[in-house]
Formats: structure tokens, sequence, C-alpha cells
């Protein structure tokens, strides 16, 4: 029995190392190639291939399920986890090379996205306006000029062509991987690998979102007629909250956004548990022009001690550029919360430690999400959000904003569902060909935004060019439901979440198990009731008065809790880097890091008029 436990142990310890190593190699090469250097991309897809060799090794397999026959119970435990890994990624040897093929056409992809041309042409002067598709995304719901807007908008459609011949051939790709696997295509291998969901049992919850909702599209439209040109695709954010996000504007200024970040979450009690934090936030040339966190070490085990983490997460703040600084502040509460999660899990297998699976997107994006609606509650502005002077943002501004906003507020998901029903006729197309790509684009946009014009605004999401990322938007949805349903647990339960201590406490609770749970599972553990779009559409359907009643009354209590005044300590180490420059970091305090920080995106704001003004 001894020679058998000590078998099981050396394997054991030799799957989690060697995991552990290939996970690195690749995420490091990953970070690299997206942070626009793709001098590294044929290593990157070398390391990926080995990764995806060693998950779906049928020696591995076999090996695992020769111990079990022996094993203690308390090892049984550990290596049905390693069986129920390798199973998942067992797939025929073609299939391997297939999936192999495919990672080098998204790596071919990613290089030509980053490459290419990006701006608008001048509707006054003619000329071509550098700008990325990012910035040109945040002018057509803050530029004053409408032709600018449309120029814009006309400039984003162009991109959206720009990848399809790619794209065609790595969706066929994809669906001819899962078939080989027994799927019906891409999409229901996605689904039901990740998420233990079928794709009818999907859309049949998101289609009775969508039809609890639809009644906004009869408001928006009778709200056109005092709003003239309101539903063109390039006026709608424009009309509806253009003044809005200039109004905010001067509350969230960049410069600000590190130091309120680490007091909200050292407030919340979160600790990053020794981990290491890479930090990369503002747009450049080349950059992967989307949010995203991930984790080249994970948290692992050895002789028995905790070994923590590290994480790299990034986003595309445009320096100086009206509206853009709230995006920062939302990334760095989003993906500063992905960070969060991961460093605090302590599962003795590594596998259970990162985003891949058997974690599902869905309950990844519940902690991200969550977070992010602390930073945009009315509770958190009005406690931290201030202007220059100090003034701290108003209450009677977000009394206008959801007097204003309320006819769109049941739509608010519909840009998720817009993208996951997209990409579920997508894969489900038979004989898919450019124009069938586009009509299918147009057509989903008509049903999700009933707007006075069509859009391919579906090819200008980066999720669907990635193997991880496509077919998974809807975790984003299916996070909304779980995180509002988890705010309504805590607000019943606190009374108030901003600064509350003992959320923090409850969701690291979580965090710590990885991923020993299944999606579902995880709502149950966290919120004591199953899933549910119940807490969503009471919130995505209140009238503005009683959700302003509702608002009153979260800041009324909010002011009798302490403000969090103490040094920001989130146990991690933070660097703060832009491509391979090094900016700053808080060895010596996260106070002067955030002070370092912030002059240093000054400088960049400085520079971005400057040369605005040479334009």
């Amino acid at each position: 029995m001894t020679h058998v436990m000590t078998l099981v142990q050396t394997f054991l310890e030799q799957m989690n190392q060697g995991y552990l190593k290939l996970h690195k190699e690749y995420e490091e090469l990953f970070w690299i190639s997206y942070m626009g250097d793709h001098s590294v991309d044929k290593r990157m897809n070398t390391a990926r291939a080995a990764r995806d060799a060693f998950q779906g090794s049928t020696g591995h397999l076999q090996q695992a399920q020769e111990l079990l026959k022996k094993a203690s119970p308390k090892d049984k435990k550990r290596l049905n986890i390693w069986i129920a890994f390798f199973k998942q990624y067992q797939s025929p040897a073609e299939l391997f090379e297939l999936r192999s093929r495919i990672g080098v056409l998204e790596s071919e992809l990613l290089k030509k996205r980053a490459s290419r041309t990006e701006g608008y042409t001048d509707p006054h002067t003619g000329e071509f306006v550098p700008a990325s598709y990012l910035k040109m995304r945040t002018m057509m719901t803050t530029h004053e000029d409408e032709g600018v807007r449309k120029a814009c908008f006309d400039a984003a459609e162009q991109l959206a062509t720009t990848l399809l011949p790619e794209y065609l051939e790595i969706v066929k790709l994809r669906n001819e991987y899962a078939r080989g696997l027994g799927y019906e295509d891409f999409y229901a291998f996605k689904v039901e690998r990740e998420d233990g969901m079928t794709k009818k049992e999907l859309f049949a919850l998101f289609d009775a979102i969508y039809e609890k909702t639809k009644y906004a599209f009869k408001d928006v439209r009778k709200l056109e007629k005092k709003m003239l040109g309101l539903r063109k695709p390039w006026n709608f954010s424009y009309l509806m909250s253009g003044d809005f996000t200039k109004e905010e504007d001067p509350y969230f200024q960049f410069e600000e956004a590190l130091s309120r970040w680490g007091r909200s979450f050292a407030a919340l009690g979160i600790d990053y548990k020794g981990g290491a934090l890479q930090l990369d936030l503002l747009d450049r040339k080349g950059k992967w022009n989307n949010g995203f966190c991930h984790w080249p070490d994970l948290v692992h085990y050895e002789k028995g001690d905790r070994v923590p983490g590290s994480s790299n997460f990034t986003c595309n703040v445009v320096a100086g550029q009206v509206g853009s600084g709230v995006q920062g502040y939302n990334t760095l509460f989003h993906e500063g919360g992905h960070a969060a999660h991961f460093l605090n899990a302590e599962e003795q297998e590594v596998i259970l430690n990162n985003e891949y699976w058997p974690m599902s997107m869905s309950w990844a994006e519940t902690q991200s999400m969550f977070l992010d609606t602390l930073f945009s509650s009315i509770e958190w502005k009005t406690r931290y959000a201030r202007n220059a002077t100090g003034t701290a943002y108003p209450f009677e501004l977000f009394e206008r904003k959801e007097r204003k906003l309320a006819v769109d507020k049941p739509l608010s998901r519909n840009s998720i569902l817009f993208v996951a029903n997209y990409e579920r006729e997508i894969y489900e197309a038979k004989d898919l060909t450019a124009e069938k790509v586009q009509e299918i684009a147009k057509r989903n946009h008509r049903k999700y935004f009933d707007l006075d014009g069509d859009s391919l605004r579906a090819l200008n999401v980066p999720h669907i060019y990635s193997w991880e990322s496509s077919g998974a938007y809807h975790g984003y949805a299916l996070a909304t439901l779980a995180l509002s349903q988890w705010r309504a647990y805590f607000y019943k339960k606190y009374g108030y979440i901003v600064d509350n201590p003992r959320v923090g406490k409850e969701m690291m609770k979580v965090w710590k198990l990885g991923a020993r749970h299944t999606f579902k599972e995880f709502v149950v553990l966290a919120t004591g009731k199953k899933l549910s779009p119940k807490a969503f559409l009471d919130a995505a359907t209140a009238s503005p008065e009683k959700a302003i009643r509702i608002a009153k009354k979260r800041v009324a209590r909010l002011k009798g809790v302490k403000e969090y005044t103490n040094p920001v300590h989130l146990n991690a180490h933070v660097r703060m880097v832009s491509g391979k420059e090094v900016i700053t970091d808080n060895s010596i305090s996260f106070e002067d890091m955030a002070k370092q920080y912030e002059a240093w995106v000054r400088k960049q704001v400085r520079t971005s008029l400057k040369n605005n003004r040479r334009k």
C-alpha cells in the first residue's frame, strides 16, 4: 500500500508541476503577443500546442485510471479531478492537429488586426484621421458633430469586414473540431462543456428575458418623435447619454483611478494573498483592443506550502479622451476582480486554480462584473468620485440620468444577448459565406437594438476571434443574473455593499474553492438560491421613481459607514507598465505608486493633447 501511495503522490506531483510549467510558458508569450510584440507568435503557438498535448494526453488519463484502482479514498478524490480533466480534453490525433492549425490561424488574424490602419475620414476636410477603433467608439458617444460621429460609424463598419476571410476559415475549422467530438457545432461544444447547459436551455432563458423587456423598444420609438434622429446608429448613444458622459467625466479622471480602486478594494477587505499584479492600462498602436486578465503563475503547493500566483491585466484608456477614463475605472474593478478571484484560490490541483475548464466563464465573470457594479453604483460614486475641486459626484446628476435613461434600461443586457445569438447562428449556418455572415450580423443587430440602420457591429467584438472567448459571450449574461441575485442577497443581509468587509469576506470564502463546483452550484453556495433572472428583471424594469428611492436609501445607509482612511494594503506586489516600460510599483507603498502613476498619466495626457492640436 505504501508503494502505491508513493506512486500516486509522484504522479500527482508530476501532473501539477507539468501543467504549471506549460501553462506559464504559454501565458507569458500570450501576454507579450497581445501587448503588441508579435515576434513571439511562433513560440506562443508551440507553447500552446505543448499545453494542449498535455491536456489531451491519453497516457496521462490511462495512468490516472490505473492508479485509481488501488488508491486511498483521499487520493481517489484527487485522481478523479485529473481523470475528469483529461477526459474533457481527449480527442483523436487528427483533431489535435486541427486545434493547432486553428491556433496558428488565430495568431495570424491577431497580427493582421493589430497592424491594420484604423481611423476615419473627416467629413469637413476629406482628410484621413488616425484613430483606434475604441477611440472612435467613444467619439460616437461624445462628439458634438453628427458628421464626425457618422464618419466614425462608417469607419467601424469598414473595419468589421477586414478579417472576414480568416474568420470564415476559423469558423469552419472550429465546427469541424466540435463535430469530430460528437457535438452539433462549436457553440454547442462550448456551452455544454463550459457551463453544463444545452443551447436550447441557454437560449430559452435568454429568449424569456428578451420577451419580458422588448416592450422598451416601443418607448424608444416614442421618444424619437421628440429627439429626431435618435435611432440612427451613430446618434443613439450620443443623444441618450453623450451629455452625461461629458458631465460625469470630471469626476472620473483616470489619473485618480489607481488610488480610488485600491482604497475601494482595501475597504472591502479584498486580499490578493501575496500574489503579483502587472497592469498595462493605456491604449497604443498594436495592442489588443479589449481588456482581459490572465494568470501566468497559478496558485500551487510545494511541499504542502501554498505558493501565491501572479496576474496580468490590461485595458485601453485613451489618454485625455472624454469618456475613456470611466472605461479605465471599470476595467480596474472588473479585471481587478478577476485577479482577486483566482489569486485567492486554495485548491491543491492547479487545474482548479485557473480560468480554463473546469472553471466556468460564467462564474468567473460573476466575480469581475460584481465588482464593476460596485464602481458603477451610486453609493460608490457619491463616496469616491470627486472632481478637481474635491466636489463629490452629485446625486442630482444621478437622478437626471436615471430619469432620462430609464426608457433604455430594460434593454441593458441586449448587447450581450446580441453577440450570443449572433454566434449561435453563425455556427449553425449551412454553407457559410461572407455575405451570409454579414446578413446574420445585421439581422441580429436589428432584433436586439431596433435602430434605424443596420450594422456589422458583431464583427468588431474581439471575443469572436479567439478560441477561449468565442462561443462564450453568453457567460456575461449568465453572470449578470448571478451577480444581480448576489447583490440582492447582500443588500438584504447587510443593507450595504460598498466598503463592507463582510461582503469581501464572503466573496473570498467562495474564491478559495477555485473551480471545485459548477456555475449553478456556486450560485447556490453564494446566494442560497438557485439561479433566477428575477433579481435582474426587478432592477431592469423598475420605474425611475423606484430606482431613485432605492438609491437614496442606499446612499443614506452608507453615510453611517466610516470611510476607509488607512494605508492601502492589498497583500500584493503591484507593477504598472506600458508595454516593456516599467512605470512604477508599490515596493515603497501603494500610495507612492499611485502618485507616480498619476504623474505619468498626466504626462501622457499632455502629450496626447499636444499631438491632437498639431493634427
